[in-house]
């Protein structure tokens, strides 16, 4: 889980908790199977997110354990905005944009510069992105929304008739739900629909440290209230619904660790039983007692990592804004030369 959740690998336009046409369907089918028959069970976070699982996820954000929000919130008040001015953007792109809640700051300081000024979100949670671009329009009447409904990790191919400068936006620590290759493929589609003068706003959960103990990380992903469990859980009935599976909630638990060696959160799904889980068709996949089915990752960084992803995504590091206690921290990427 990580700030800005990961709305960015579903197949078609539609929320992953409506019944899905055949290719979605096939697809979400295709990638619960592979998963499922991994020596560590797994499904994609790809799935996390239909409409209760996004109102889960805000919810999420506005928990005392969960800091991130606070965190990056309080990085784009105190620098980022005062360097908008300088960059003067016409347009701002933010992949995987949700509901948008921080982006306010961002187009707050945009429509001060440019009252012309365009937003394109870009989600795959098709009704929910949809409803937020209602929303700003009416906040925003002179602000120029295009939504976009497609997957963050393939290729930005509406960029280039985008008003420049651009600032493209991957806040929240969303990043951390990519392995590296995956993370460096989806900054080189981001770099690949940059011009010089265009920037990037990625938003990184750091890794523990002198101010930042595994306690405290690892409290975000598990707190008091539960509600990151029923996030964690809805999952299930999204896939069931998607695809007709039999997977009972009830039958599993919530867990989430740190792993350091990995430089990582993992969330899991601990099996309460020994069990079947079902596929239209009969056939049926069996996992043990105490058996765990992985959810998400949820990478932590420090600034020579964000410098080595980048790098290999053929951008370099313009500014690096962190707050005192090395909780969180807002990168800047430029084109490399």
């Amino acid at each position: 889980m990580t700030d800005g959740p990961y709305r960015t690998e579903r197949a078609g336009g539609e929320s992953a908790g409506e019944m899905l046409a055949d290719g979605p369907r096939a697809q979400m089918s295709a990638d619960v199977r592979w998963g499922l028959g991994q020596p560590q069970k797994q499904l994609s976070s790809k799935y996390f997110y239909d409409t209760k699982g996004s109102e889960l996820f805000e919810e999420i954000t506005r928990l005392p354990e969960y800091y991130p929000t606070r965190t990056e919130r309080e990085l784009l008040v105190d620098h980022v905005v005062g360097w908008l001015e300088t960059l003067e953007p016409a347009t701002l792109v933010e992949l995987g944009a949700g509901s948008a809640r921080k982006t306010r700051i961002l187009l707050n300081a945009m429509h001060a510069t440019d009252s012309r000024a365009c937003y394109v979100p870009v989600d795959v949670a098709g009704e929910f992105i949809h409803a937020t671009a209602g929303e700003l329009r009416a906040e925003y009447p002179s602000l120029e929304v295009h939504a976009v409904v497609q997957d963050i990790a393939d290729p930005l191919q509406f960029a280039d008739d985008l008003r420049r400068p651009v600032l493209f936006a991957l806040i929240g620590s969303t990043i951390g739900n990519f392995e590296r290759d995956a993370a460096v493929d989806m900054l080189a589609n981001v770099r690949r629909a940059m011009s010089r003068e265009d920037r990037f706003l990625l938003g990184a959960d750091l890794q523990p440290g002198p101010g930042k103990s595994k306690e405290r990380l690892t409290a975000a992903y598990n707190d008091s209230a539960g509600v990151t469990a029923a996030f964690n859980l809805n999952i299930l009935t999204v896939i069931n619904r998607g695809i007709g599976t039999d997977f009972d909630p009830d039958c599993f638990s919530h867990r989430a660790f740190y792993d350091a060696d990995e430089g990582r959160i993992e969330m899991h799904l601990v099996s309460c039983s020994d069990q079947e889980v079902r596929f239209p068709g009969g056939d049926a996949v069996r996992i043990g007692e105490g058996e765990t089915i992985r959810t998400e990752i949820s990478c932590k960084y420090d600034l020579p990592t964000i410098e080595a992803l980048f790098g290999a995504a053929g951008m370099s590091v313009d500014r690096w804004f962190q707050d005192p206690e090395g909780l969180y921290a807002l990168a800047v990427g430029k084109v490399e030369p």
